[in-house]
């Protein structure tokens, strides 16, 4: 294994990986905290905090997990903080900043992902949206590979109720509307 060394002056590692990460590591955040500002906010503090403490990598697959691994435990307790629980939401004009790469169905079906419960929408995300294997966001969010399985099944198992729900509802709504 060779080591991923940037202590260089002309090599910053918080340049590179934000140049190659930056959009993974917000649109992951962002998947989490649900507001683009704050999402922002939380991954310009991951690349801070990289370049304010350079790090040896082992691989470009390891700062990537690294990265990851940070702005999610970062997005979490952004949850928990007394910020989020004592000031309400504003629209913002970037929420929909993501919502342009995807079709109107994709869009429903990621908004969906973003409303289960955290445990449950970053590994459905990661793994379906971002490409990640079972074992990388195993090792990225710091639980077994069995736990991630568990909970990619019951995060789709949670998904598909929705979906059905949704479709029994409008059915009702579709039949009471041509009687």
């Amino acid at each position: 294994k060779g080591e991923l060394i940037m202590d260089s002056p002309n090599n910053n590692i918080a340049l590179t990986a934000f140049r190659n990460y930056c959009d993974t590591v917000l649109r992951t955040v962002y998947n989490i905290v649900h507001s683009y500002s704050e999402a922002e906010d939380i991954t310009q503090e991951v690349f801070l905090k990289l370049h304010e403490n350079p790090q040896n990598f082992e691989s470009e697959t390891h700062l990537k997990a690294w990265l990851l691994r940070s702005a999610i435990n970062r997005a979490k307790n952004y949850h928990k903080s007394f910020r989020v629980k004592m000031v309400s939401p504003i629209d913002e004009t970037n929420e929909n900043c993501f919502a342009q790469d995807f079709a109107p169905e994709e869009n429903e079906l990621l908004e969906k992902v973003r409303n289960l419960p955290a445990k449950y929408s970053i590994v459905i995300y990661l793994y379906y949206y971002e490409g990640y294997s079972v074992k990388e966001i195993a090792d990225m969010i710091g639980k077994s590979k069995n736990t991630v399985n568990s909970q990619l099944q019951r995060g789709r198992e949670k998904l598909k109720m929705e979906i059905e729900e949704e479709k029994v509802y409008e059915s009702k709504r579709l039949h009471s509307f041509n009687e």
